[in-house]
């Protein structure tokens, strides 16, 4: 029996680095890790940080709570890996309207971008529906806006991770693009606190979601409603693009 079990051992030694089993269990444990992600997306951005324990977030993802520390270290490095999550999803979908926000500098881009206005302004208003498309439509989105909500009133270094991943970058080729469209420069006050009122528009429809269903008699948004919400946004876009036009014509630059 016990050269048997030898060699029942020596037979599994000698089995290859990439067998099938090591595959699933890589592909389990990835599975374990972005189920504990989403599940403490949830509850953070749902009942706050230092409400929510690692047994009710092991719970939700029907994981282990073992791995917790496994994965991430313990609850802080799994709200950062929550964090790292929304900066990458954010990421993919901005990137798909604007371009890559990890791209060259401002000053850098400047060089290489369309001096086409038109083409600019098209960018503004495909930026804006896809913002509403996401923010607005997407349940998940509900999910990010929370936790990122909880973020910007009890900073950690988890909004530092999506500020510097996605808050500033965004804005910042937001900027870029409105000054192709306007002449306007992109880091002057105005044209910063210009873009932060199109992305804010986008943003209450989400956190004032309750209210705006209530008031326009709505009983969900979905994609039906998202399409009147950004019709509604790329309107007052329309109108702001309009008036900066006409100042111009009236100053003489065009």
């Amino acid at each position: 029996m016990t050269l048997i079990i030898r060699l029942i051992k020596l037979w599994i030694m000698s089995k290859p680095a990439n067998s099938k089993i090591p595959r699933r269990e890589a592909s389990a444990a990835d599975m374990t890790r972005a189920a504990l992600v989403r599940a403490a997306l949830k509850l953070f951005g749902r009942q706050g940080f230092d409400g929510t324990s690692t047994r009710e977030i092991a719970s939700e993802a029907r994981a282990n709570i073992g791995s917790i520390a496994y994965h991430f270290g313990g609850k802080e490095g799994l709200r950062n890996a929550a964090a790292d999550y929304i900066v990458d999803t954010i990421q993919t979908i901005a990137g798909q309207a604007i371009g890559n926000l990890q791209g060259p500098s401002d000053s850098e881009a400047g060089d290489s971008e369309t001096d086409d206005p038109e083409a600019a302004r098209a960018q503004l208003f495909t930026a804006l529906e896809r913002m509403v498309a996401f923010i607005v439509a997407r349940p998940e989105a509900g999910e990010i806006v929370q936790f990122v909500l909880r973020e910007l009133s009890h900073p950690t270094a988890a909004l530092d991770r999506i500020y510097n991943g996605v808050f500033e970058p965004t804005h910042r080729r937001l900027c870029l693009i409105w000054e192709q469209a306007t002449g306007e420069p992109a880091e002057s006050e105005a044209t910063r606190l210009t873009v932060f009122t199109l992305i804010g528009q986008v943003v209450y429809f989400r956190i004032g979601r309750e209210a705006v269903m209530r008031r326009m008699g709505w009983r969900a948004i979905g994609d039906a409603e998202a399409a009147k919400i950004a019709a509604a946004v790329t309107d007052n876009l329309g109108a702001i693009l309009a008036r900066r036009h006409l100042t111009d014509r009236k100053d003489g630059r065009s």
